[in-house]
């Protein structure tokens, strides 16, 4: 152990074995040993004592819209991350659309890590896409790293990311089970959006009605068709219908290859609270009731739903009009997601243990990060140091993101993140940072 650099200490560690007082050592960025509170300190190495503070896992967040490059007046990669560290995030896998160019081909690809080299705070990997014209496209996407290819079933926003239909997803899909690779899908049917009522104006109820949840539960009822029929490996984005609960569970007991996300919005905040013309509420699929929000509780509880990640969606302040037919649906969540998920946990009955499950060990597995997610030897030394007691009031003007537009303005939340750890070296402390240190990642198997 004469090579440890460093060791973290705290009466907190979350583990995979659970919460517990411990020693982490870590050596050229990555975690070597776990061992007791008390364990003796290497010679030479450095100690940071964190007292009874929690020492998190960094949260790992593999649903992001940076906007990077293209749409920078949006988010970028600079200050996507600069917020995601400020909320205990050192990971994130960037979606492939709201950039132009969208990651659709190699030389795209190659554009975009260009630009995020030098402007990451965190680490960063990438999701390819997955259009109807790009089939030829996905394998050597693949080969060139990305952690997995995301489809729309409906119209994505921005016509440069068109969506799939039935023969184009099927498609898409074979080619993807073919090289073991990983298909992401926003499932809303088009069809049903478009019987849908369609309604404009200010109050939220109107807007409801025009995604309702059966167009959810007709999409992820023909991609759990589809995906069984290819073998295929799928995954349901940002899943706000608590009614396509019953068939995900069924699949999955079935042994079809499906994960699930959902995210913070629809597990901490609900459609009976949003004001008229609030359209910081808005996202693709909404915001439901609170009791559609407590069955999505409960599937993260029994396993149905996997994870949870952010669906960071930003914009700028102009495109979030007070109609919520033509406001720009999106919510910016990345420096706040630890906080309003833990904040809500804990009023549940879960623990942090529950929370790093959801947001970082599932997370890692769900794209193949063998190297993070957990606090264990072999691992990188990713650390959210967290004080849980702690609240705080939401400040739109104080956050990291771009644009200061949040649905969390004036909310206490529990858990204060004092500093942000990546391979080792701190990156964030008490609202200052140090200069970009992230990598760019790439799918390694």
């Amino acid at each position: 152990m004469s090579d440890v650099e460093l060791v973290v200490r705290s009466t907190r560690v979350v583990t995979p074995e659970g919460t517990r007082a411990a020693s982490v050592s870590v050596s050229g960025g990555k975690i070597v040993a776990v061992a007791a509170h008390d364990a003796e300190v290497p010679a030479g190495a450095r100690l940071e004592d964190f007292g009874d503070h929690v020492v998190l896992p960094g949260i790992v967040d593999t649903h992001v819209h940076v906007n990077d490059p293209g749409r920078t007046e949006w988010e970028g990669f600079y200050t996507a991350t600069r917020a995601a560290a400020a909320g205990g995030i050192t990971t994130l896998v960037d979606m492939p659309l709201n950039s132009l160019p969208p990651t659709t081909t190699t030389d795209n690809l190659r554009t975009k890590q260009d630009v995020a080299r030098a402007k990451a705070h965190i680490d960063v990997g990438f999701w390819g896409g997955a259009l109807p014209d790009n089939v030829k496209d996905l394998k050597p996407l693949h080969d060139a790293g990305v952690y997995g290819f995301k489809c729309f079933l409906s119209p994505s926003g921005v016509d440069e990311f068109p969506h799939l239909n039935g023969e184009q997803l099927a498609a898409s899909m074979g080619e993807i089970a073919g090289f073991g690779g990983l298909l992401i899908v926003h499932a809303e049917d088009p069809g049903e959006l478009d019987s849908a009522p369609h309604l404009s104006g200010p109050k939220y109820h109107d807007y409801l009605q025009t995604r309702p949840r059966i167009s959810e539960d007709v999409a992820i009822k023909g991609l759990i068709d589809t995906a069984k029929r290819l073998n295929a490996r799928v995954h349901i984005l940002h899943l706000s219908s608590s009614d396509a609960l019953p068939l995900i569970a069924a699949a999955k007991a079935e042994g079809v290859r499906l994960t699930v996300e959902t995210c913070p919005h629809y597990l901490t905040l609900t459609a009976e609270e949003v004001p008229d013309g609030a359209s910081e509420f808005k996202c693709c699929p909404p915001i439901r009731e609170g009791a559609n929000q407590d069955l999505l509780w409960q599937a993260l509880a029994d396993g149905t739903i996997d994870c949870i990640v952010t669906d960071h969606s930003p914009s700028t302040a102009d495109l979030k009009t007070d109609d919520f037919a033509t406001a720009w649906g999106g919510i910016s969540g990345l420096q706040l997601s630890l906080a309003a998920i833990w904040t809500e946990a804990k009023k549940r009955g879960h623990t942090l243990d529950d929370v790093v499950r959801w947001m970082s060990a599932r997370t890692s597995a769900l794209v193949g990060l063998d190297q993070k997610g957990s606090i264990e030897a072999g691992r990188d030394a990713d650390f959210a140091i967290l004080a849980p007691e702690e609240t705080f009031t939401v400040d739109a003007a104080e956050l990291q993101h771009r644009n200061k537009v949040t649905a969390y303005a004036g909310k206490t939340l529990s858990g204060v993140v004092k500093s942000t750890w990546l391979r080792g070296t701190r990156i964030y402390a008490d609202g200052e940072f140090t200069e970009p240190a992230g990598r760019l990642l790439e799918r390694n198997n």
